[in-house]
């Protein structure tokens, strides 16, 4: 059996450098933007499973079901005016397409109006700030569209969601803060226009899982499950999102971890990855990985990465399902590798593991760019990899070194 001194060689050989060039792959334009059931996911998969075979690991890869993928099909082109000379809006920063959006590929022009206040035939509505889009449906007989406001990240980049309501019966646009409040000053003008088009189709795809089994587990031993949703948004036409810290980084961070401990381990604790497909459209990997577990009578200890991008002040902890001895487990990794650690939520993969009974965390130490193309390899700082890779090995090898009974419970602060 593996000792503590073994634990501090484990952690010495953790390789930022590797990682990161892990994330630079992930985050290529080959991969573009690794979307559910697209060429891209599919480059990223081959990869991976490469790369989880070079470890030795047994490697098998597992397809399901993904309805109603929204695929934005070309750039939008939007203009607006009034009183002064058309201006463009810039797709991606000052104008997106919203996901409750009808598919209208062809440009519709039309009139400003503010909805809830003017007559909605054939106008372009905006729908003020403080008005829900469930509201501003209540009257928008014949409108040519709905206009929503939506933040920015630092960057100035509006950022992309898969998930979200079903396709309504309008196009509708999201508009950055600054624009937004301009067009809407602007609606109260009756030689205001719009013109845009909204063209996003809803694919059904198939999503893939990838599984990998480093080390076998033995009877009344424990089970140690890595989890990490390789996915991302995906690229648009002409606007690249890498999705390097969500969640390349968390790819990098399990890869790491895996190839640490796949010889490393306490002698008895089982070992296997799960990189999950779908996390972007409703976390449907995990639901269909966890469901299976669940069938089974599995009952592994589910440790899920998802953004290892920057620490700032504490990792992200989420737990679920009848975590309280991993939970311990992970708050005295923490204080041996000295991360800090703070409860927080992380809606990612976990929470469908926790959802089907077994104990699950999440961990997450997020990045500015979310969902944009602000996402880039660059911004990714080595040493946050590092650290969430030397927790996480370090919480592997304590299940099978640390007491049977472990009480030290993760606070907002240590």
């Amino acid at each position: 059996m593996t000792t503590p001194d073994d634990l501090a060689g484990l952690l010495r050989v953790v390789s930022a450098d590797r990682m990161s060039a892990t994330v630079a792959t992930l985050a290529s334009d080959r991969m573009a933007g690794r979307r559910v059931g697209s060429p891209g996911g599919a480059a990223a998969r081959a990869w991976l499973v490469d790369e989880l075979t070079a470890l030795g690991a047994t490697v098998r890869t597992e397809e399901f079901p993904v309805r109603a993928v929204p695929q934005v099909h070309e750039a939008p082109t939007v203009t607006w005016g009034g009183g002064s000379s058309p201006m463009s809006l810039v797709f991606g920063r000052q104008v997106a397409i919203h996901s409750a959006s009808a598919d209208a590929a062809e440009t519709r022009r039309g009139p400003l109006g503010v909805a809830g206040a003017d007559d909605p035939a054939g106008r372009w509505l905006v729908v003020p700030a403080e008005m829900s889009l469930f509201d501003a449906y209540r009257d928008t007989r014949g409108a040519a569209g709905l206009l929503i406001r939506r933040a920015v990240d630092a960057d100035g980049w509006q950022f992309t969601t898969l998930a979200g309501p079903d396709p309504g019966p309008l196009p509708v646009l999201t508009l950055d803060p600054d624009t937004h409040r301009t067009v809407l000053a602007a609606a109260t003008d009756s030689a205001s226009w719009f013109a845009g088009a909204t063209p996003v189709r809803r694919d059904d795809v198939t999503g893939t899982n990838i599984h990998a089994r480093l080390r076998q587990t033995v009877p009344g031993g424990a089970e140690l499950l890595l989890t990490a949703h390789y996915d991302g948004v995906g690229d648009h036409p002409g606007l690249r999102q890498p999705g390097a810290s969500d969640n390349a980084t968390g790819v990098a961070v399990v890869l790491e971890a895996a190839r640490v401990l796949g010889r490393g381990l306490p002698d008895g604790v089982g070992l296997c990855v799960a990189l999950l497909d779908g996390e972007e459209v409703g976390a449907l990997g995990s639901a269909h990985h966890a469901a299976q577990l669940r069938d089974q009578g599995a009952a592994p200890l589910v440790v899920n990465v998802d953004g290892a991008g920057r620490l700032d002040g504490a990792a992200a902890v989420e737990a679920g399902g009848p975590a309280h001895r991993l939970l311990a487990l992970l708050d005295q990794a923490g204080r041996h590798t000295g991360v800090p650690l703070a409860a927080g939520p992380m809606a990612s993969d976990n929470r469908r593991y926790g959802a089907a009974g077994l104990a699950a965390v999440g961990i997450g130490a997020g990045m500015g760019g979310y969902h944009s193309p602000a996402d880039t390899p660059d911004k990714v700082d080595p040493a946050t990899l590092a650290a969430i890779a030397r927790l996480v090995v370090a919480t592997a090898h304590l299940t099978g070194t640390a007491p049977a009974r472990l009480s030290s419970p993760i606070g907002d602060k240590r």
